[in-house]
């Protein structure tokens, strides 16, 4: 297995010329426990993904072996005004923290290292690669609680929990966590 690992930013209509790879990523990664992602899910979650490339603020990250190997993924958007992120939290925020402008919160929305490619550092280059250059204020994130290495690496990073949501009918509760980018 080659070890080497390039990392590089697609804006949307690449990411989704991409879909394959990321696709790969995913549902690799979300076949393991907490997540449980079963084939129907991976793809409910492509339909998604094919909507969100063609926001104009999409951002993606593509982390490959130099043989072209898809390792992992990120992927987001600036969060819109009327988004109904917020409204998913079991306790209401205040109206400060949940204030949207279209440029004040990206909202991460997938990252993912395939089980092989951990511990290497692939997380952290794919998530300063996407955050690269945004001028959001903040970072906004959901996070199952059993994912206990996914927690404690963004906790690592600056990230806080701000509350709990359930983002989808029927799911798992999970953390929200916010970073501060200013």
């Amino acid at each position: 297995m080659n070890r080497e690992v390039s990392v590089e930013r697609l804006d949307g209509t690449a990411a989704a010329r991409a879909e394959g790879a990321f696709r790969l990523v995913y549902a690799e990664a979300f076949a393991e426990p907490p997540y449980n992602e079963t084939e129907t899910d991976v793809s409910a979650a492509f339909r998604r993904f094919r909507s969100q490339t063609r926001k104009a603020t999409f951002r993606g990250a593509l982390a490959t072996t130099s043989g072209g190997e898809p390792v992992g993924i990120a992927y987001g958007f600036l969060l819109e005004p009327q988004t109904g992120w917020w409204d998913q939290l079991t306790a209401p925020v205040s109206e400060d923290m949940r204030r949207e402008d279209g440029q004040r919160t990206f909202g991460l929305m997938e990252l993912a290292v395939r089980a092989a490619w951990r511990r290497q550092g692939i997380a952290r280059r794919l998530h300063d690669t996407l955050l690269d250059g945004t001028e959001a204020e903040r970072v906004l994130l959901n996070v199952h609680p059993d994912n206990k290495a996914a927690v404690a690496t963004y906790r690592a990073w600056g990230y806080r929990k701000v509350g709990d949501a359930c983002p989808w009918p029927g799911a798992d509760l999970h953390d929200v966590m916010l970073l501060d980018l200013r």
